[in-house]
Parts: C-alpha cells; structure tokens; sequence
C-alpha cells in the first residue's frame, strides 16, 4: 500500500524537500536586484550612458556584437 498524501501545503513542502534531498540535491537562497524598482531602473540607465560616452564605447560594443548569438546566423 502507497504510503498516505499530505494534505496540507506544509506537508507537501516537507515531502518534496525529502524526496529532492534524496536525490542529492540541496536548496539555497539567492537574492537578486529587483529590477521593478525605479532606484534599479535609474541606475541601468546612468550606467548605459557611462558606457555610452566611454571614449571605449565602440570598442566595447564591438566585443558585445562578437560574443552575443542574436540568432542571425
């Protein structure tokens, strides 16, 4: 007989956390900018045009171009 289904969302969390384990797996946490943020958005922004204005813009995007797969090809 199969083993009885949790019932309750905390339950399942535990069970699935279990079986994720026994397969060798672990779980972290990672913290990412929040790039809904206006504060994220103003920086983006001041940092584009810094690299912009870089007397290295062309350079810089020249390396962007030849690393980048836009799928043209």
């Amino acid at each position: 007989m199969a083993p009885a289904r949790p019932t309750n969302s905390r339950e399942k969390v535990r069970t699935y956390r279990e079986r994720l384990r026994a397969q060798g797996l672990r779980p972290i946490q990672i913290w990412v900018p929040d790039v809904r943020a206006q504060a994220f958005a103003e920086e983006a922004h001041r940092q584009s045009l810094a690299v912009a204005q870089s007397a290295h813009a062309a350079d810089d995007q020249d390396f962007i171009d030849s690393i980048s797969d836009r799928g043209d090809e």
